[in-house]
């Protein structure tokens, strides 16, 4: 039988990876503020544990998947926090914290001999349910290997980064702001398409045979935005939190990011609005409605003078 672990955070992120270890033989322990995010968990076989501490006196090996950097270190290190059980010997944090939170947590947890691994994790909540993630790990190399038949319960795309803690973080952070500024452009581009009436449809299957295709218009574009479903699974308040961390970063090692401060701007405007808990890609909604149009199928107009 595969060893028992613990899982802390069963959101939209990771209650299909929580899943999934169950689905690969892995008995789990688990826990989440909200009692009703347990229950298909506990229907699989599951057990509860009431708090994080209790957790890390029942097992060695917790996966963590958490909103943000301050939950994350609460739950790590808090008075109720991981750190305090007299059994965890690693803990592996599947969530986007910033390079910081990840090399102060795992300093902490060094204290009582705890591994930490960073494992940041890309594809959505599609790629959680479907086991197709890239994970990115940082941390001990020998503690990687230890746990990797489980994250690839999980991932597809599985990369060890490096030893030092935050590494997976800053790359988990570049991909995403790559990503979020792939969908805020796109997300112009076609709004411009659209009033100039072009059909978004034949634009976007235009793009995705040229030079301007991204996952936004591959994938984002293809399956929630032209059906106008709005479903991709991902809040724009984590959104603009991880480009606001990259930004953070490349201000702290004096790297300039003319663009990634326009993005920011943008993502920022977003949340400003009452944005946030809505899904990412009704960012090109603000867009359009400064614009006059709507970006759909059959959603081409003259143009306006």
């Amino acid at each position: 039988m595969a060893m028992r672990l613990g899982f802390i955070g069963t959101g939209t992120m990771g209650l299909p990876m929580a899943l999934r270890l169950i689905d690969h033989g892995y008995p789990l322990i688990v826990f989440d503020i909200r009692e009703e995010a347990l229950g298909p968990l506990i229907a699989r076989g599951a057990e509860t544990a009431a708090s994080p501490v209790d957790m890390a006196s029942k097992v060695e090996t917790v996966f963590v998947s958490l909103p943000t950097p301050e939950v994350v270190h609460g739950v790590a290190l808090g008075p109720t926090g991981l750190i305090h059980g007299t059994r965890l010997k690693t803990y592996v944090d599947l969530s986007t914290t910033g390079p910081q939170v990840a090399e102060g947590v795992a300093r902490g947890l060094a204290q009582k001999g705890i591994h930490a691994l960073s494992c940041p994790v890309s594809g959505g909540m599609a790629g959680a349910q479907k086991g197709t993630l890239t994970v990115m790990v940082s941390g001990s190399q020998e503690i990687f290997e230890q746990i990797q038949p489980a994250l690839q319960a999980i991932g597809k795309n599985i990369y060890y980064i490096g030893r030092e803690p935050g590494h997976a973080q800053m790359m988990k952070l570049i991909n995403n702001f790559l990503g979020g500024t792939a969908l805020a452009a796109a997300s112009e581009a076609f709004v411009l398409g659209v009033k100039a009436g072009l059909d978004p449809e034949i634009m976007l299957k235009v793009v995705n045979a040229s030079t301007g295709r991204s996952a936004a218009t591959e994938d984002k574009f293809t399956r929630v935005i032209l059906p106008r479903t709005f479903d991709a699974g991902f809040k724009t308040e984590l959104e603009y939190k991880d480009i606001k961390l990259c930004l953070d970063q490349a201000e702290r090692l004096g790297v300039p990011m003319w663009i990634g401060n326009a993005v920011r701007q943008l993502w920022g405007y977003a949340v400003s609005q009452g944005g946030g808990p809505r899904d990412f890609t009704t960012i090109i909604q603000y867009i359009e409605a400064w614009a006059g149009v709507e970006v759909g199928k059959a959603s081409t107009e003259s143009p306006k003078k």
